[in-house]
């Protein structure tokens, strides 16, 4: 292209990378702050069990944790924001820098427990996103050989939620034969990989957490924003 004019570009929105604001930015001294969700209720449910040991990893790498339990949840709009377990799960978002979600496999496809929670989570609480530029880890439990679906259906869910989802990912087959009696989880390469994803997520958060609203930032936004004060500042009448 020999003409590199930008005729479609707004001046005045658009903004050169600011290093400072991704290198030299303040960094939360505080523990990374991790909230774990699961999609199953059963008493024994592999998908918890999965989530509490990843939790009990994560705090090993130096992180708080907190864990939501569906159970009492209503479908999505099927009761009020003020709901006590709705509110339950919307403070603990707000209060994380990062999340972790494990779903068991069904029908091939993640749970509808673990879409209603999501589902829960509004991309914007007033002014406020309360996942964007925000950390996750994706995992899922199979009754039977491994497969994939259920966390690749969270990752595209984690994009559309603005979270930053890191690569790695765990996905436990015929989970029922992964613990013991007292449903803690065998030695074995899921482990050692549920392991991996924990180490990564507290790794992307504490690099990503102190700059993570300049990460998400966007031109198209920033436009956007200008457009609507123009037309407020413009107007001939209130």
């Amino acid at each position: 292209m020999a003409d590199e004019s930008l005729p479609n570009l707004d001046a005045a929105c658009f903004a050169p990378i600011d290093e400072a604001r991704l290198f030299d930015a303040p960094r939360p001294r505080h523990k990374p702050r991790i909230l774990l969700l699961y999609g199953s209720v059963r008493p024994r449910a592999f998908s918890r069990l999965v989530t509490e040991e990843a939790a009990a990893i994560l705090r090993r790498f130096g992180a708080e944790t907190r864990s939501f339990n569906p159970s009492g949840l209503p479908l999505p709009d099927d009761a009020g924001a003020d709901h006590p377990k709705v509110q339950e799960l919307r403070d603990l978002v707000n209060w994380c820098e990062g999340m972790v979600w494990c779903s068991p496999e069904r029908h091939g496809a993640m749970t509808g427990i673990m879409k209603a929670q999501i589902d829960w989570i509004p991309l914007a609480l007033g002014a406020v996103r309360p996942t964007q530029g925000k950390t996750l880890a994706v995992m899922q439990v199979c009754g039977g050989s491994q497969s994939f679906n259920a966390v690749n259906q969270l990752r595209i869910l984690g994009r559309w939620m603005r979270l930053l989802t890191i690569p790695n990912q765990s996905s436990v087959p015929k989970a029922f034969t992964e613990f013991d009696e007292t449903d803690r989880m065998k030695t074995s390469p899921y482990y050692d990989r549920i392991v991996d994803v924990m180490e990564e997520l507290v790794k992307f958060t504490l690099l990503t957490r102190g700059c993570a609203d300049y990460l998400v930032e966007r031109y198209s936004e920033r436009r956007e924003n200008a457009e609507a004060l123009s037309k407020r500042v413009n107007q001939r009448s209130i």
